[in-house]
């Protein structure tokens, strides 16, 4: 039987309280070559949670653009994940990108897509990668 190796990155939501966590597997094609990457940052001083899963560099060119949405909106969540939606999916280059985040603040979760997904859940869980349906 084949082993399965999939990113994975869940956020759970209970009384305005998240948890954001990820696994640390980097693969190069089917190849597992690290274990200990962060997937997870704190952005906007320590206010918002994000999550990543797909190419690195990718991610961290969208951690870096959400920030600037957010210190734009002056830390209005919403708007800035709105915001960045809409760039990624109309801006050519930042189609290209291959990667999905879960953002959350104390309040919300969404996920954020390149083709123009803004997800809130229903439930209080999201969870994204390969391993995300599990």
């Amino acid at each position: 039987m084949e082993r399965v190796r999939s990113t994975t990155v869940l956020c759970v939501s209970r009384g305005g309280r998240v948890a954001l966590g990820a696994d640390g597997q980097v693969t190069l094609g089917q190849t597992a070559i690290k274990h200990t990457a962060s997937k997870v940052r704190r952005l906007y001083p320590g206010r918002v949670l994000a999550g990543f899963a797909g190419g690195v560099a990718d991610a961290f060119a969208l951690f870096t653009r959400f920030e600037a949405k957010l210190e734009e909106f002056h830390g209005n969540f919403e708007r800035g994940a709105v915001e960045l939606v809409k760039d990624w999916r109309t801006d050519r280059a930042l189609r290209r990108l291959e990667a999905m985040l879960v953002v959350a603040d104390g309040e919300r979760q969404f996920l954020l897509s390149g083709s123009g997904e803004l997800i809130a859940p229903d439930d209080g869980i999201l969870a994204i990668g390969s391993g995300g349906p599990y």
